[in-house]
């Protein structure tokens, strides 16, 4: 399943991409413009404006008006939605930046693009093929863990 989201679900998109998920992220498209690029791109819609999923659904386009408040609310309600899972596979993740699919990097091919501490402490990394941004399991790793718990949780 492919997603495209509007501007008002940033931290969304990289939730989805974590997931791994194709979602495309556009900020600067009118709305005409973002319902004509998802029904091209045969994607789902993903919004929190009533207007856009109006506009959306008059044009036979699939979409889904984002309800919640946080990230967990949102990722249960498209989890029950869609039936996606909370659990993160850094082997399946994309790249939260720009959407490509992340692949295993060696520990000494990177190891210029972290920061020494990062590569004293952790030996498994990922990186994108694209835009070579380099992933690892880091302190943040608990926090991702605790979120898709709480989405879980709720579903």
């Amino acid at each position: 399943m492919k997603f495209i989201i509007d501007s008002m679900l940033g931290k969304l998109t990289r939730w989805l991409r974590m997931l791994g998920h194709d979602t495309k992220y556009v900020v600067n498209l009118d709305d005409n413009t973002l319902v004509e690029v998802a029904k091209t791109e045969e994607r789902v819609l993903l919004t929190r404006d009533v207007e856009l999923c109006g506009l959306a659904r008059r044009n036979k386009i699939d979409v889904y008006l984002v309800e919640g408040n946080n990230s967990q609310e949102r990722l249960a309600a498209l989890s029950r939605k869609f039936g996606i899972k909370l659990e993160l596979d850094p082997d399946t993740s994309r790249c939260s930046k720009c959407n490509s699919k992340i692949v295993p990097a060696r520990k000494e091919v990177i190891l210029k693009d972290v920061p020494s501490g990062t590569a004293k402490f952790y030996e498994r990394f990922w990186r994108c093929p694209k835009c070579h941004k380099v992933y690892w399991q880091g302190a943040h790793w608990e926090n991702i863990i605790k979120t898709l718990e709480k989405a879980l949780s709720q579903t």
